[in-house]
């Protein structure tokens, strides 16, 4: 067929003429890998023990060509020393104001006023965020200084899930059993129960508020140690999703008060770990706390959003417990960095492939374009607000992500 029959036909062809014609051939272009220059400074948050990357994390990092700026003593806590992280390639210094000049800085809790100050405009933060502990003014700074700053917790896998809040819930939910187990001892003024399976002893009766990730690990705890357990959640698909994960039969119930109160009376444990959209729901009343044994103990996972129990207040790992209506509370907002150690090699593996990707891809700009589950983590970009939720809660306005950054 000569053109000009082409041409003719071409009003019934979806391709144009000059698509038709034969075409140069187009070679990819090979992306270019970016290298990264990271600086992981001390923490400074009250009771904060965790660090981001463990000194084998530092190596994974620096054998692939990456540099990584270390103050000294930020892995103390966990138990990492200066020589483990400089054996594994990284730069130790004292100087904090140089450790905020690096182009990104890498933080499990996030920067105060005075840190954020140290930071170069044009930087990248990769923290967790911590909304409600923030303010109108820290957004601001940001914003003034073009940060791109991504929070953690927001991050989602390939599954819609977030791997850090689910590492961090499973630490949180495990050692919540633990902890239960020392306070029930003599030594710490409890009832002298020990949380097993002891034969011939009735085991030791626990109560679970909340069948997520916390009451998923708790459950599997207690369950272990031999003790008796029974979960309350006011989603029956939790409860079911519960069951099969642990494979075998559970005590189960929506939240019945009734059936809530008979459980309680008879608990030698509670655990509170129902979560709620912007506040824990309080499942337990100051009347039913009244009804429990003497000498039993609550631990009260949720108290970083209000806490499940009414009586429940506060504490600290300095003075983690309180007693009230004979009955111990536990009301620590931030176990896992009671663990830091563990805390923190659960962390560093999240906190490794995503850096790794980041550089295979030529840097954030070109990851955030294709991985929306980093994306979602995302809440300023170059100091624009990209988080819904952020700019609820501060009033403030914001843009879509996907409109700034394709």
């Amino acid at each position: 067929m000569n053109l000009k029959n082409m041409s003719q036909h071409s009003s019934k062809s979806p391709f144009s003429t000059s698509e038709l014609l034969p075409q140069e051939e187009m070679l990819e272009i090979k992306r270019s890998k970016g290298e990264l220059f990271i600086g992981l400074p001390k923490e400074t948050s009250y009771q904060e023990k965790r660090v981001c990357l463990t000194p084998d994390a530092v190596n994974a990092l620096t054998q692939n060509g990456h540099r990584i700026l270390i103050e000294s003593g930020a892995g103390f806590h966990a138990n990492f020393t200066d020589k483990d992280y400089s054996e594994a390639g990284a730069e130790i210094t004292k100087d904090t104001k140089k450790v905020f000049s690096c182009p990104i800085i890498l933080k499990v809790a996030p920067p105060s006023h005075d840190e954020l100050d140290l930071i170069n405009p044009q930087s990248t933060l990769i923290s967790a965020l911590q909304l409600k502990t923030r303010d109108r003014q820290y957004c601001e700074v940001i914003s003034k200084k073009r940060i791109t700053a991504i929070a953690f917790e927001f991050i989602k896998d390939q599954f819609g899930g977030y791997p850090a809040i689910k590492a961090l819930s499973e630490i949180a939910g495990t050692s919540s059993i633990l902890i239960a187990a020392e306070l029930l001892s003599n030594m710490s003024g409890g009832n002298g129960l020990m949380l097993g399976n002891i034969t011939g002893v009735p085991p030791v009766e626990v109560v679970i508020l909340g069948a997520g990730t916390v009451g998923e690990y708790a459950t599997r705890s207690a369950l272990g140690l031999g003790a008796s357990v029974k979960i309350f959640d006011s989603s029956l698909t939790k409860l079911r999703c519960l069951q099969t994960d642990i494979s075998r039969p559970l005590y189960t119930s929506t939240l019945q008060p009734k059936t809530l109160l008979k459980a309680l009376k008879r608990a030698d444990v509670v655990i509170g770990a129902a979560k709620g959209k912007n506040r824990a729901p309080v499942i337990i009343t100051n009347e039913m706390v009244k009804k429990m044994k003497k000498g039993a103990v609550i631990i009260d996972v949720s108290i970083d959003m209000g806490g499940n129990i009414e009586t429940s207040e506060m504490t600290t790992h300095d003075e983690p417990t309180f007693v009230k209506h004979d009955v111990i509370h536990y009301c620590v907002p931030n176990i896992p960095s009671r663990y830091s150690r563990t805390a923190s090699l659960s962390i560093s593996n999240i906190f490794t492939p995503y850096l790794l990707h980041i550089a295979e891809e030529g840097g954030l700009e070109p990851t955030l374009r294709v991985d929306s589950g980093l994306r979602s983590g995302l809440y300023f970009y170059h100091g624009i607000l990209t988080n819904k939720s952020v700019a609820q809660w501060f009033d403030l306005n914001h843009r879509d992500p996907n409109l700034l950054i394709f």
